[in-house]
Formats: C-alpha cells, sequence, structure tokens
C-alpha cells in the first residue's frame, strides 16, 4: 500500500493545501488486474485528511483513495475570498489527479463519499458535478440546510454559531432555495434532464441525525429518485462509520449490499 501526503497550490482557496492519497499495490492478483478506480472520501466536522481509512478495502476492490483536508467547511463555496471548497475538491483536486496519476477520468471509475459533515459534502459535492462523479456514499450525513434556515444573528445550535453557518451556507433566509441545498440540486437536476449519481445513504438509528437523514430519504422517494438508504442500530461515531463504509464501497466497487 502506497500512502502519500501531498501539498498543491490551491487557486479556489488562494494558497497551498495539502491532500492524502492512497494507492493499492498489494492484495489478490484480480484486484491489481482491474483498472484502478477511485474514491474521493471526505472527512467530518473537526476531521482532517486520513481521520478514518476503509482498512483492506482498496486492495480488495483495487480502489485509489484521495482525502483532502477541507477544515470546517461544509464542503462549500462562501463568499469571502479563498474559500471555495466545493471547487478545490470536485474541480482541482479531481483534474490534479487526473494528470498526475491518471486516474478519475470518467465518472464511472470515480465515486465520492463521506461522514457526518463529510456526508453531506459527499452529496453536494456529487450533485454539483455529476459528469465527474458516478456514485455517492452518505454515511450519518450533516443534513441541516432547514434548522439553520431557521436561525437568527446572535444565535448557537450547540455545534456551531449563525456567523458560522452564514460563512459556509451564505443568507441563511435563502438557503433552503440555494443550490447549498442538496434537494434543490437534485430538483435542478431533474428539470435538465441530468443524469444523478447512485447514491447510498446510511444512518444510525441512535444518531442525532436520524431524522434529517429520514427526511432526504423521504424527498429522494417521493422525486423517484433511485437510492439506497439504510438503517441500522448505532451512534454518530466511528463504530457505525466503520462497519458501514464496507458496504458502501461493495456496493461502489464490488457487489451491490
Amino acid at each position: 500500500m502506497a500512502y502519500f501526503r501531498i501539498e498543491v497550490d490551491s487557486a479556489a482557496l488562494r494558497r497551498a493545501t495539502t491532500f492524502e492519497m492512497l494507492i493499492p499495490n498489494d492484495g489478490p492478483d484480480a484486484a491489481r488486474d482491474r483498472p484502478l478506480k477511485t474514491l474521493f472520501l471526505l472527512h467530518g466536522y473537526h476531521g482532517k485528511a486520513g481521520n478514518w481509512v476503509p482498512d483492506g478495502l482498496p486492495s480488495q476492490y483495487g480502489f485509489a483513495i484521495v482525502m483532502p483536508t477541507a477544515e470546517n467547511s461544509f464542503y462549500l463555496n462562501g463568499a469571502e475570498t479563498g474559500r471555495a471548497y466545493q471547487s478545490m475538491v470536485g474541480e482541482e483536486l479531481v483534474d490534479y489527479v487526473r494528470r498526475t496519476f491518471g486516474l478519475a477520468r470518467s465518472a464511472e471509475d470515480t465515486c465520492i463519499a463521506g461522514l457526518s459533515m463529510g456526508g453531506f459534502g459527499a452529496l453536494h459535492t456529487g450533485l454539483a458535478y455529476p459528469d465527474r462523479f458516478g456514485k455517492i456514499g452518505a454515511l450519518s450525513s450533516a443534513l441541516i440546510v432547514h434548522e439553520i434556515a431557521r436561525m437568527q444573528p446572535g444565535q448557537d445550535n450547540g455545534m456551531a454559531n449563525y456567523d458560522y453557518y452564514r460563512m459556509c451556507f451564505g443568507d441563511l433566509s435563502h438557503v433552503e432555495e440555494s443550490e447549498n441545498n442538496p434537494e434543490t440540486q437534485i430538483l435542478r437536476l431533474k428539470a435538465e434532464g441530468r443524469r444523478i449519481p447512485g447514491i447510498y445513504m446510511a444512518c444510525g438509528t441512535e444518531d442525532f441525525l436520524i431524522e434529517n437523514n429520514r427526511a432526504l430519504h423521504q424527498f429522494l422517494l417521493a422525486q423517484q429518485v433511485p437510492h439506497i438508504y439504510r438503517e441500522a442500530p448505532g451512534e454518530h461515531n466511528m463504530a457505525f462509520w466503520s462497519k458501514h463504509i464496507a458496504r458502501v464501497v461493495r456496493w461502489m466497487f464490488g457487489q451491490a449490499s
């Protein structure tokens, strides 16, 4: 297994940034002989690149992992200069690994997944670039758009304050109809007749975000968007994510789960 830490200059962030990358060079011959696919793996709130790596799965299924560090950005393009995290991940990083490593050349060979804030980021980024990402894996996704839409200046929801959410999502009074809402992205893609990447969602029944995930599941059902939705006993923690990322990876690169 080859593990890289790479520093690149980002026009989207107006500074140098780093990402980590794992390329399997071991495992069964059958896996090595298959064309190498790529998973962009997104960390959660308070996280960073390399926080979690699916143990053994890259060698077993023959895929590379690209892990950006996106701070607490929700992987969105902020209005402020140097905060275009959506563009950094979905455009710059994809283009870089294409040019440098010959990976992620088509949507069929490129997937994106994440946990919590990264689950939101995987959904949003995959829907923002449906011609670049073929499948989306979203674990315990922080689908908080409808909650923060009601926040007022000076308020704090225990995780962060109004000013933080406004910095990430823009004008909160219009966030529900903005492109920062995955529901809005889905409606736009449908209206334009464009493909919607495959979606796999999973959340623990004891997770504080379970109702948020159920709500998006119901929205996707109402919009007749094909997807997989799984609930299982579990909390908002690595025990749940480690178990279910294996199922996501099988769906993306192996047998359907």
